[in-house]
């Protein structure tokens, strides 16, 4: 699925997040901060964290590495087979447990409401109901759980098929509810920053803070990049920078929602 981010002004060292690159620096920073607060709040070291369509563990073996106990649910045996043998090497395999399932019948493979974080990344684009997705993701979570969704920007879509000469396609993708450019596109469905918060607050969740992701990294060629040594880390900041502003959401290639599952009131 998706892989993800830390955060470009932090002065943690690399060795406790996946590698910063311009495709995960954001979320996971993000993520590891709202962890941490959980984990506080929980009075726990070790928090159950569940990684819905987590693939090969591009972010649940770095959560592993910071303590946390980890269950990978994904529909592909390769992706957990290559998860397996990463979580190994890595020194975690105690911590993470592949599940070969889907978020759709989630619950016929894990729990219901029984995770202290659940990360939904890169997987509404690909479900029928997106908002059966959430509504089973936020399902899994304890009361006052983290909720970590990502999913594909319409914006940054239209944006990037106008700036490669495909007018009547990015024309196409603004106009098509699914927000797909035509036949050969890639990804099934593209949402709004405003159609993933009312999915979210639809299904119990306050939602806590939207992130623009990948706002410049996919519109800048990779020459300008790879030929200036300061470049990267220049460009990671600007996108730590931009993330937060809602003015970016709209054309950002990814969009990331993080929010609390509310507390069920007594009585």
């Amino acid at each position: 699925m998706s892989d993800h981010h830390p955060r470009t002004t932090s002065q943690r060292s690399d060795s406790s997040r996946p590698r910063a690159s311009l495709r995960t620096a954001v979320v996971w920073d993000v993520l590891k901060d709202a962890l941490d607060r959980r984990a506080k709040t929980a009075g726990r070291e070790a928090l159950d964290v569940l990684d819905t369509g987590g693939g090969s563990g591009n972010f649940a073996v770095p959560v592993a590495e910071l303590g946390h106990r980890v269950t990978v649910v994904d529909p592909s045996p390769n992706a957990l087979f290559a998860l397996e043998r990463r979580a190994a090497e890595a020194g975690v395999a105690d911590r993470v447990r592949g599940v070969q399932g889907d978020i759709s019948g989630l619950f016929d493979v894990v729990e219901r409401d029984g995770y202290d974080a659940v990360l939904c990344h890169g997987v509404l684009e690909y479900v029928e109901e997106p908002a059966e997705g959430v509504r089973n993701a936020v399902g899994a979570l304890r009361s006052g759980g983290v909720l970590s969704l990502l999913a594909a920007g319409l914006g940054g879509a239209v944006i990037a098929r106008a700036l490669a000469g495909h007018f009547k396609e990015a024309r196409q993708a603004l106009d098509d509810p699914a927000g797909r450019w035509g036949e050969g596109d890639p990804v099934p469905r593209r949402f709004t920053a405003e159609q993933l918060t009312e999915l979210v607050a639809g299904a119990g969740v306050d939602v806590g803070a939207v992130h623009g992701v990948r706002v410049f990294a996919d519109l800048v060629p990779g020459v300008l990049v790879d030929t200036e040594p300061s470049a990267v880390r220049e460009l990671l900041k600007l996108e730590a920078a931009a993330a937060e502003l809602p003015a970016f959401h709209a054309v950002a290639t990814q969009l990331h929602v993080l929010g609390g599952k509310r507390v069920a009131e007594e009585g």
